[in-house]
């Protein structure tokens, strides 16, 4: 990957995310921690091998006002829990993260609410998440805060005085990030912007995330661009900002797609939905993911292609989110209508044209749907990278190729040109996208399913972990080249 800094032989890492490695779950014997199930998880739990590593951040439950948080040892792993009362999550996390943020950074901007508590809520909680991290910051080389959902904590923790050392400050932003124009919509949007200039590394998924920072960063604060964007001069100081998708594991999705039992899974799948073609959507089921432009556009495939009806089938897994929030449960009722509508105009008793699954999966039940599919439809209308893309294409091999219909608006699309790329707004196009997927021929399959891998193939869960390290850490940054 042509990096020139070596890191320190064990580094002193602290994390700091919203939800964490562990979470509080209930038994019938009480509460006890477990493992998080999530990208970000899997693919930094690993780091806690190499190096002198806590983990702050969110136990997944509400405490009670006066509770104190505790640091956990899990083996290799430290966890500072911080507690958050019912009311902080409802105006920090239900509020202004999923309400503001979220909708905004997904261009989402008529579902945004302008609420002052939220925001202070938001404020509140970010200065909580300062507090717990200077208890164990002393002596770090690196604090690396994830997500929009502690955008404030850089420059809070850079307020700490003169005492001790410094530790680097490297922040990564996980979902998309708009230009100043969509930003001005939050009354807040120059506190957001100057609290994550108080990283020295800010990395994002896409190079055009990057400019949508750096025009934001200039036209809200003081800051300075610098050539080629490289990133910008903020108060004396230069931060680096670099764009640096995450990865997956692909020996694991390798090893899943070879697993007798995955493959015989697999192959129940198919008998079960009985059709001669399988098409694949998974996804939470989040307005910004496209469900409902999906069901719309196989819809009208059906309508467009009668020879393929009885012969195709449509598998759309909605994991359940964020139960409780309006446009949620407006979204969920819309869905399970699109797919009624489908079903009651082109069933019959011998072929179900959606075969809709509104639960959660674990990774290994995910393959299994990835093996028994022709065809990966990943339309999200908007989406910081989407690792369902790379999975997808990992877990087939060359030899037996699925083919990917991805949206242009995906963070991965960058990457993934040899995907069948589409607009995930225009239904009419990703419906003629289904049948060029359906009709493909196996040599154009195979070419593109052995592109597609070539081009993740330099991209894996661990090669980002050591790459932002070693940007996050690095003090003479023009020197630092990333591949």
């Amino acid at each position: 990957m042509g990096l020139s800094f070596q890191l320190p032989v064990k580094p002193r890492v602290i994390v700091v995310s919203n939800r964490g490695p562990l979470v509080w779950a209930e038994r019938c014997s009480g509460t006890e921690k477990k493992v998080a199930v999530s990208g970000l998880v899997s693919a930094l739990l690993p780091l806690f091998r190499t190096v002198h590593g806590v983990w702050v951040a969110w136990g997944g439950r509400a405490s009670l006002p006066n509770e104190v948080g505790f640091l956990h040892q899990e083996g290799d792993l430290k966890w500072q829990e911080v507690p958050l009362t019912e009311e902080e999550l409802r105006l920090y996390y239900d509020g202004f993260s999923n309400q503001v943020l979220w909708p905004l950074c997904h261009y989402f901007t008529e579902k945004c609410a302008v609420e002052p508590a939220w925001w202070g809520g938001y404020k509140a909680v970010n200065k909580k998440f300062a507090f717990f991290t200077r208890k164990i910051d002393w002596g770090a080389d690196l604090i690396w805060i994830h997500d929009y959902h502690l955008a404030l904590l850089p420059a809070l923790l850079r307020q700490r005085g003169n005492e001790g050392k410094m530790p680097r400050i490297g922040f990564f932003w996980h979902i998309p990030f708009p230009g100043p124009d969509l930003w001005e919509i939050v009354p807040w949007a120059k506190e957001i912007i100057e609290g994550l200039l108080g990283a020295d590394f800010i990395g994002f998924h896409t190079p055009g995330y990057v400019e949508n920072f750096i025009r934001a960063a200039t036209a809200f604060t003081g800051a300075t661009a610098l050539p080629g964007q490289k990133g910008l001069i903020y108060r004396g100081r230069k931060v680096l900002v670099k764009a640096l998708p995450v990865g997956v594991d692909h020996e694991f999705f390798a090893g899943l797609s070879r697993d007798a039992k995955v493959r015989e899974q697999a192959k129940l799948i198919r008998a079960q939905v009985g059709t001669e073609k399988i098409c694949l959507g998974v996804e939470r089921l989040d307005y910004s993911k496209g469900v409902l432009e999906r069901l719309f556009a196989f819809e009208r495939f059906l309508e467009e292609n009668p020879a393929y009806r009885g012969r195709v089938s449509l598998v759309q897994i909605g994991v359940p989110t964020r139960a409780g929030v309006g446009a949620y449960e407006e979204l969920r009722r819309r869905v399970e209508d699109g797919v009624n509508r489908i079903n009651t105009r082109f069933g019959c008793s011998s072929w179900t044209p959606v075969w809709y699954l509104a639960r959660a999966y674990s990774q290994r039940e995910l393959a299994a749907f990835y093996l028994a599919s022709d065809v990966a439809i990943v339309t999200p209308l908007r989406d910081g990278l989407n690792l369902v893309a790379a999975e997808y294409v990992l877990t087939r091999s060359d030899t037996d190729p699925g083919v990917l219909v991805l949206s242009r608006l995906a963070g991965i699309a960058h990457y993934l040109r040899e995907a069948l790329l589409v607009n995930p707004f225009n239904v009419a196009e990703i419906a003629v996208a289904l049948r060029l997927a359906l009709e493909m021929p196996a040599a154009e399959r195979r070419f593109r399913q052995r592109t597609l891998r070539q081009r993740l193939a330099r991209r894996t869960a661990s090669a980002w972990v050591r790459s932002f390290l070693q940007l996050a850490l690095e003090e003479a940054a023009d020197e630092v080249f990333v591949g």
